[in-house]
């Protein structure tokens, strides 16, 4: 019995990627002929899922050189991209020759708006899987030949729900409203504060749980609004089941161009039966089916009805909770999502390695990667007014990681052209107006 060696290369292990990388090595006994290990490109922060990936018998390499890098690659059956665009990836994709490969790759981002899955990508990969399936209506994706687009699949990033035990809901409970996420203007809707106050239910709040970035600008938001104290700030917490426990709908309204795919908070509310009432966006709604597991809103207007209808009908409020569990349970076990990556690894044994350009899928130079990874990267190139550009990409654009120009340059602050581009962001971040010339 042929062993599969499996390498994932991945810049880090935190958040919704530790998570799907912790429950894709956890069941090894379901084909004991994969064999996975991992190759982290930078130090762990947390050491949270590292422990556990290790534990469940997982090589680790931590921040290679690149010669031993080029060693994990030759000796590996797979080669499993795990990608969202960050600076150390393509550094370290592009950071010398590399070894013929069969490469996959996850895309844990929905390539929709920026960071992009980059067309040349996928057309060089064996096999691109998407975790949504809204990003086969891509720009680079309807470009693709027909033998190219036969080479995409979709695998939802699923790390199980293991702690999050199904609470009792009943239905003489009142209608409790929290939100868990980052509280980012790229990934939160700008206009959050504006939805929430269409909700007339007298004395509405919102328990904010874990992030408080933003907490002063939502705050005078909501004094603006004239809902002084709609939003309660509960602080970091390591004990989400119970929090989630606590509400039982998540009015979950996110910036009409986030990057987020299988959005792990709201799948971890759905599983506790919380009721998600969510933005129609295309990711979100690849996850909530409206009015059987949530439901799903194009405005202030009808999210406030949604709330209401909520609090007004407890039993429908019940039986959409208990769907919505149900659903995300089953939909996103973590068995599916082996079971789906062993038939590609299967699959894809039988194929020839081949020599992947990321030179010229990348470019030479970091200003040259992080403009690869840009949707429209004439903001940076040709002089476009920022003070013209769409209000929800704005917010993105002053990231200070998810492969913004400040994360690059936080990697590469040798590269000129980087810190003209970050020096004029700076500006403008501060003045409100510049025009943008390289």
């Amino acid at each position: 019995m042929k062993t599969i060696n499996v390498l994932h290369i991945t810049a880090h292990l935190g958040g919704g990627i530790g998570k799907a990388l912790c429950g894709l090595v956890s069941r090894s006994s379901v084909d004991p002929r994969i064999k996975h290990s991992i190759v982290c490109l930078e130090k762990p922060e947390k050491a949270q899922f590292l422990e556990k990936i290790v534990a469940h018998g997982c090589e680790v390499v931590v921040a290679p050189s690149h010669g031993h890098f080029v060693e994990l690659i030759q000796h590996a059956d797979i080669v499993q991209l795990e990608w969202w665009g960050h600076p150390a990836s393509i550094a370290a994709l592009c950071g010398g020759p590399l070894p013929r490969m069969r490469l996959l790759v996850w895309n844990h981002i929905s390539g929709l708006h920026t960071p992009i899955i980059p067309r040349r990508l996928m057309e060089s990969a064996h096999r691109c899987i998407f975790t949504t399936p809204c990003s086969y209506g891509t720009e680079e994706v309807l470009q693709l030949s027909s033998m190219s687009r036969s080479q995409l699949d979709v695998v939802h990033s699923a790390g199980g729900f293991e702690g999050l035990d199904l609470p009792e809901r009943r239905t003489d409970e009142s209608l409790v409203a929290g939100y868990l996420g980052s509280l980012n203007f790229a990934k939160l809707h700008p206009r959050y504060v504006e939805f929430l106050a269409a909700v007339r239910i007298p004395g509405f709040r919102v328990r904010m749980i874990g992030d408080i970035t933003n907490r002063s600008t939502l705050e005078k938001q909501c004094s603006q609004a004239g809902r002084p104290g709609m939003l309660e700030f509960s602080g970091y917490t390591t004990d989400v089941a119970s929090e989630l426990a606590s509400i039982n709908v998540m009015p979950y309204i996110l910036n009409p161009r986030h990057y987020g795919t299988s959005e792990n908070a709201l799948l971890e509310a759905m599983a506790m039966a919380v009721v998600p009432v969510v933005f129609n966006n295309p990711a979100e709604s690849c996850l909530v089916t409206h009015g059987k597991t949530g439901l799903i809103v194009k405005n202030p207007e009808e999210l406030g009805a949604a709330i209401e209808s909520l609090a007004n009908n407890p039993g429908e409020r019940r039986r959409i909770a208990l769907d919505a569990a149900k659903a995300v349970r089953c939909c996103f076990a973590v068995e599916k999502m082996i079971d789906a990556f062993n038939i590609h690894y299967h699959t894809l044994q039988t194929s020839e390695k081949a020599s992947i350009p990321f030179g010229e899928i990348f470019g030479r130079t970091p200003d040259e990667w992080f403009l690869a990874i840009q949707r429209h990267p004439e903001i940076f190139t040709n002089g476009k007014h920022l003070g013209t550009m769409d209000k929800y990409s704005l917010p993105g654009l002053f990231e200070r990681t998810k492969g913004s120009v400040f994360h690059y340059y936080s990697y590469f602050s040798e590269n000129h052209q980087l810190k003209i581009w970050v020096d004029k962001l700076k500006h403008f971040e501060t003045n409100g107006d510049i025009q943008y010339n390289v």
